[in-house]
This record gives structure tokens, sequence and C-alpha cells, in this order.
């Protein structure tokens, strides 16, 4: 059976958020422009994309409700049902994945007793895996609310979510402070995050990215010996760039100057 038109929203919430749309609008110079940043809009409001929030969308841009669905279906950041406060993404693609990410997204799982992209029965947590958080100096990442929490171990993850559940304050380990998924989906419809030193926060890239810059830049490279992760800097040793925040990278390799048992060099014909 064809389903009934989508019901509108209330006068009131109508009214806002038309106030909202308009905004976002005028910045464009082409009103379908605006479609992506309105999505973000109608899920600040409910929590993913509705069907009253397509038929907003359509109606504010003149457009079929067929052609936001079919915009807000592509995307994976468009919620298609009921989500929790907190968007908790796993990346689980190659580097991540075999930096722990597999075992931290199959731990929590477990932990929480939800599949991918369920959420907990308190509406707290939505889990999910992704296949990139574009943080791979810091695998394995997990992600909440498109906040980076990095080098995670199953422990910490499992601490995390914990955490967010029982209501405690949890800081990323860059950028801004967390907020709701709904205050999240505002900010990025392109409203300005209002509390206070949060546009401050900030966080960039790891020092294995940075170096390929700086010798690009023909910035002088500290030397650097890596060692595990996890293991404890000799006593005597300063304090070397990036070492309190360590890439997946900085354990030794072997053929490298970390290991010199099995130093760099040309090899031979048959790659030994």
């Amino acid at each position: 059976m064809p389903q009934l038109p989508a019901p509108d929203y209330p006068a009131d919430v109508r009214a806002r958020l038309e106030t909202d749309a308009k905004e976002v609008i005028a910045r464009y110079p082409d009103s379908r422009s605006a479609l992506l940043p309105l999505l973000h809009l109608t899920q600040s409001e409910e929590g993913y994309v509705t069907r009253t929030g397509v038929r907003f969308c359509a109606e504010m841009l003149g457009l079929t409700t067929a052609e936001v669905t079919a915009v807000s279906t592509f995307y994976s950041m468009y919620r298609r049902k009921p989500s929790g406060d907190y968007q908790v993404g796993v990346c689980t693609n190659t580097l991540c994945a075999v930096m722990g990410g597999d075992a931290i997204f199959d731990e929590l799982k477990q932990h929480l007793g939800v599949g991918n992209n369920e959420t907990t029965e308190d509406g707290k947590v939505t889990l999910e895996h992704i296949e990139c958080n574009a943080a791979c100096d810091f695998a394995p990442v997990v992600m909440v609310n498109w906040e980076f929490f990095d080098n995670q171990t199953v422990e910490s993850a499992k601490q995390l979510v914990d955490d967010l559940i029982a209501g405690e304050q949890v800081t990323p380990t860059r950028g801004a402070p967390l907020c709701t998924y709904k205050e999240t989906a505002r900010i990025l419809a392109g409203f300005p995050d209002e509390r206070p030193g949060a546009v401050d926060a900030t966080g960039g890239a790891g020092p294995a990215s940075l170096i390929g810059l700086q010798l690009a830049k023909g910035e002088a490279v500290p030397a650097r010996t890596p060692r595990p992760r996890g293991d404890a800097a000799p006593q005597d040793t300063p304090p070397q760039p990036g070492a309190e925040h360590l890439s997946s990278h900085d354990a030794p390799q072997r053929t490298a100057p970390s290991d010199p048992a099995n130093p760099t060099g040309p090899v031979d014909g048959e790659g030994k």
C-alpha cells in the first residue's frame, strides 16, 4: 500500500525551522545547494531524517520528496532511523583494523548488546563501523559524534561507552568537547557552536603526516627513534617531538633505523 503523505511539524516547530532554513538558504546562489545543511537541520530536530523532515526540505527548496530522499539515503551521515545521543563509530578500515579496530568493534557489540547501526535500549549510544576516520596516524580510532578518540584499545573503548551511558564528562583526544548528536547536527547545518571554549578547541594531523609536509617545505625534521606504543621512555631520554601523542606508525619496523639488526639498504634482484 502506498504511504500516506508525511505529517507536517507542529506549527511552532515549523515556524522555528523555517526561520533557520531561510538563513541557510540565503547563503547559496542556488537554493537547491542548501539541501545538505537542511538535512542536518532536520536531524537536529528529531535525531534522524524523518519523512516529515524530507517533506520540509522539499517544500523549502522547491524539490520533490523523491529528490530529497535520493540525497538523504546516499550519505551515511544522515540517519534513517532513530539513533542515540552519541554516535560511536569504530574505524574498521585496513590500518585501524589490523591495529585493533576489528577487535574493538566486536567487543563493543558484545559489551553493549547491539549490532551495527543499532542503539542501546536506553537510547544513549548507537554503534556503527566506519570505513575510514581519516586519522590513520592514531589508529585504531573511535569517533563519537565526529570527535576523535585516538589510539584506542578494547578496554579504553569499553570505558568510553560506559562513561557516555553513565553521563560522565568525556573529553575527546583532540577537537571540540562532546555534545549530543542533535546538537552536532545543528553545528553541521552551519550554525555556530555557542558553548564556551568550543570554537577554540582544535586538533590536527599526527606527526607522521606532518613530516611529509615539513619535508615538502624544506623544513628540518628532527631525528627521532620510534619505540612501541605503551613503552615508557628511558628516564635519561629527553622528550622527543610528538612523543606525548604517538602515531600508530611508531613501533619499530623491520628494515628500519629503529631495528639495527635489520638495517635499511638496497635489495638484490630477488628482493632479499
